[in-house]
């Protein structure tokens, strides 16, 4: 598991050669911040879950429910029915703080949470995206985080501006994996959520992992995503 502030330089940082690899990892966020444009339009059509296909879709093609792809990159001490099929482990909650242990007989007790909603989405530009890319978005183990049910729940499809973990040492990580998500991804941003967000970014104090390097699906899954699709806008 990563620790905290455990985020290593890259040739990228050259320019910020001197500074912290907490200072690099905000520079970077609030860079890919900027570079978002501001949510204006409105979608023609209403949202549907289903324009973003089959729920946890195999995309990546490894024969696995995307559901289970996540729970086995999050918990410890996983156990598996069978080469997918996720039947317990030990999730430490990164929206809480706590530890939560999952057994398949309570699974919503942990659920697999949209960094940037999939309604969000929608309203930031994924009414116009083709409908593999929408698949592949939706299953995206980058834009996925195993986490506590209820709060993710109480969550719902709400950006920055109106959720932050209950946990605040994850608040920057958060932010930055939001942003990070939207900026490959090419979605727009509510204005309420770029001044929370920059807000954020300003007062981190800890970061886990490497968000703002994070890797998204390949372009090249799309046709075959597209394939778990069946209604469209």
């Amino acid at each position: 598991m990563a620790a905290l502030l455990a985020v290593l330089a890259t040739p990228a940082d050259a320019a910020g050669a001197g500074t912290s690899p907490l200072e690099q990892e905000v520079a970077r966020a609030l860079r890919q911040l900027a570079a978002l444009h501001t949510t204006s339009a409105t979608p023609t059509a209403a949202y549907e879950r289903d324009y973003f296909g089959t729920a946890w879709a195999d995309v990546d093609g490894n024969d696995c429910r995307t559901r289970d792809d996540v729970l086995a990159r999050d918990l410890r001490d996983v156990q598996k029915r069978d080469a997918c099929t996720v039947v317990s482990g030990i999730l430490a909650d990164p929206y809480t703080g706590t530890r939560i242990t999952f057994a398949k007989s309570r699974a919503s007790a942990i659920q697999i949470d949209h960094v940037v909603p999939l309604s969000l989405a929608w309203h930031s530009g994924a009414d116009a995206w083709s409908a593999g890319k929408r698949a592949t978005f939706a299953n995206d183990p980058l834009n996925l985080l195993a986490v506590d049910g209820p709060t993710n729940q109480g969550k719902g499809d709400s950006g920055p501006s109106e959720w932050l973990p209950p946990n605040a040492k994850y608040d920057c990580t958060y932010v930055m994996r939001f942003v990070r998500v939207s900026f490959l991804y090419g979605a727009t941003i509510a204005s309420a959520d770029r001044t929370v967000a920059k807000r954020v970014l300003r007062k981190c104090a800890v970061v886990k992992g490497h968000p703002t390097t994070m890797r998204a699906l390949s372009p090249s899954l799309w046709p075959h995503a597209a394939t778990y699709v069946h209604a469209t806008p």
